[in-house]
């Protein structure tokens, strides 16, 4: 999407002051509330890491990462993280956590090739967590008991922070939807995936769509996925493929659905080999991270990321990111929203 200016937009905080104390009362209530409902420990994360280890997201499999050489060791190259969905797995074994326990942490990265609009950024700032599980748990119900574990805390954040700042009523309904891609598409087999995504999202209001980055029954793909941490191939109890997916909610402000989370539980070692040759990079399997999973040395694990600016963006009923976040905005954009009354950090 485009930059969107919506009609008689107010700041129902009433400035940049309380803005930021209620930024501030969101991140800390919600933390707790994660770490609480999937037992989750907080650790410390990098935001580089080594190039050529495979332990960077690949995200869509187009998005450059920030990389330069580092001079105290011989040049090697290091690169920005763009998510942490690799390193999580890889910190959950050495710290040898036990299943049914897990880590979160604050992830900052940098993702330059992002299409600047009311809801991407260059800076990218989000609760990264994972959770070791067992084979056993790699199932559907699984997944959708975490969903509804995580959309749980958001809700409570949501109704403690009514309590603080009542202008920002409630509006999430108490259930949330469960579609997967493929029968989204015949639902609605004439329109685009985010199209369809905007229709079935203002319809329940919370939503999760599973199946991201799997082949649908035309030959498409819903939405992108990189191949070598989310599964989303094998089949599921419901009859389709994949055990991941997004969360999102409609937001009344923008018009459109908004997502907060791409989750899933993780590739195990038949997975990963199905999919990295699904989408020719076989190749990858003599990197750090692959050989160790495909070795049978890394735990099973569910994970995923939070976005922390677009949640304080979506609960404090914000028009663009930049009233959350600060970072880099084009002169253009920063005048269109001055003269809306949208002021960006």
């Amino acid at each position: 999407m485009s930059l969107f200016i919506p009609k008689d937009y107010t700041d129902l905080l009433g400035g940049p002051e309380k803005t930021e104390k209620a930024i501030k009362t969101v991140k800390d209530m919600f933390e707790t509330n994660l770490s609480a409902q999937l037992s989750l420990l907080r650790v410390t994360a990098p935001m580089i890491v080594l190039s050529g280890q495979g332990l960077n997201d690949d995200l869509n499999g187009v998005e450059r990462p920030v990389r330069f050489p580092i001079k105290g060791m011989n040049e090697q190259p290091a690169e920005v993280v763009h998510s942490l969905a690799k390193w999580k797995r890889l910190k959950l074994g050495e710290l040898g956590i036990c299943p049914g326990r897990g880590l979160y942490t604050d992830m900052n990265a940098l993702r330059p090739d992002e299409e600047l609009d009311n809801i991407h950024s260059i800076y990218v700032d989000q609760w990264d967590w994972e959770k070791v599980i067992t084979k056993e748990d790699r199932n559907l119900d699984f997944l959708k008991k975490t969903v509804r574990r995580i959309y749980e805390a958001v809700k409570v954040t949501e109704n403690r922070l009514y309590v603080e700042f009542p202008q920002l009523v409630p509006m999430l309904p108490e259930e949330i939807f469960f579609i997967h891609a493929e029968e989204l598409r015949r639902l609605y087999p004439d329109l685009t995936p985010k199209q369809r995504e905007d229709t079935i999202t203002e319809k329940h209001k919370a939503v999760f769509i599973i199946g991201i980055g799997g082949k649908l029954g035309d030959g498409t793909i819903h939405d992108g996925r990189a191949a070598d941490y989310d599964d989303w191939s094998t089949p599921n109890s419901d009859g389709f493929l994949g055990l991941n997916g997004d969360l999102l909610l409609w937001n009344p402000i923008l018009g459109h659905a908004f997502e907060i989370s791409s989750m899933g539980i993780r590739v195990d070692e038949e997975a990963m080999r199905r999919q990295l040759k699904e989408r020719d990079q076989e190749y990858k399997a003599g990197l750090y991270f692959h050989k160790l999973l495909l070795g049978g040395k890394l735990p099973y694990t569910i994970g995923g990321g939070i976005g922390q600016s677009r949640l304080c963006m979506y609960l404090l009923r914000k028009a663009h990111i930049g009233e959350i976040q600060s970072s880099i905005w084009p002169e253009d954009m920063m005048e269109s929203c001055r003269e809306a009354g949208i002021f960006l950090a």
